[in-house]
């Protein structure tokens, strides 16, 4: 089966914008601007070369280290240079040079810088929230669609922030922290109030399945903190794409009627 050569331009489209998501993944965390300096080791803080930024190649290329000082490079910004071009290409095979394919990147995107800076911190950033939950009530003014995703952004963050409130009550522990309802509220932003419900049922499910997993395993203690935040990006990409024909299928088999 060929790839379109639309779709391939896509994908290397998609790598450069992981290498930058990189950049904000790396520096967000730490304050730092995510403009200047240019890109550098971060062991020995020698700039790479304008050859040493393209992406996938220059890591293979280097074989993973610095030239200058020899320390390892990590893979993990491969791996999101390498999840960005694909997801980047899948989108844009799946909805062509459209509003709903810039919208759905730039989700896409946002939810990789999200994913990555919870799984390396536990933390998620207002900036980064504030700006999403910003961008997706304005993406949805073009898309038709602003009352839903407004009542997506209350509706999200009053459910979460009840979690946070009950968890903290029952249980004497922060179930949900403030990060996730302002995450929510983005998600909702973006997909309205219906697939936001779904996106974070899904989030749920798939916490519960690998956080069992896990413990399993032997890999986590029972009562060991694991990071929401990327179960709701899944979640919420799972939403946006699938969304509609889970609640389709679900309707249609209990009900007897279409949702969408």
């Amino acid at each position: 089966m060929s790839v379109p050569p639309s779709c391939a331009i896509a994908f290397a489209y998609g790598l450069f914008i992981g290498s930058f998501l990189n950049v904000c993944i790396l520096r967000l965390p730490r304050g730092e601007s995510i403009v200047k300096p240019p890109s550098h080791c971060t062991s020995c803080g020698e700039p790479l070369k304008p050859w040493h930024n393209i992406p996938l190649l220059s890591y293979l290329f280097l074989r993973g280290r610095c030239r200058t000082c020899g320390i390892p490079f990590s893979s993990r910004y491969f791996w999101v240079e390498l999840l960005t071009g694909l997801g980047v290409g899948f989108l844009f095979c799946r909805l062509g040079l459209s509003l709903e394919f810039f919208v759905s990147a730039l989700f896409f995107a946002l939810l990789v810088v999200i994913f990555f800076i919870d799984l390396d911190h536990q933390l998620i950033l207002d900036s980064t929230s504030f700006l999403g939950i910003a961008l997706g009530l304005l993406s949805s003014l073009f898309r038709g669609i602003f009352w839903d995703a407004l009542i997506g952004v209350l509706v999200s963050a009053a459910l979460f922030y009840v979690i946070a409130i009950v968890s903290v009550r029952a249980f004497q522990k922060e179930g949900m922290g403030g990060g996730d309802v302002k995450l929510a509220a983005l998600i909702g932003a973006f997909l309205g109030w219906k697939l936001a419900l779904l996106s974070f049922f899904v989030s749920f499910f798939l916490g519960a399945v690998v956080g069992i997993a896990l413990m399993a395993a032997r890999i986590i203690r029972r009562k060991e903190y694991i990071p929401f935040g990327p179960f709701m990006a899944v979640g919420a990409m799972v939403a946006y794409l699938w969304g509609a024909e889970i609640l389709n299928w679900y309707f249609s088999r209990t009900w007897g009627m279409t949702y969408y």
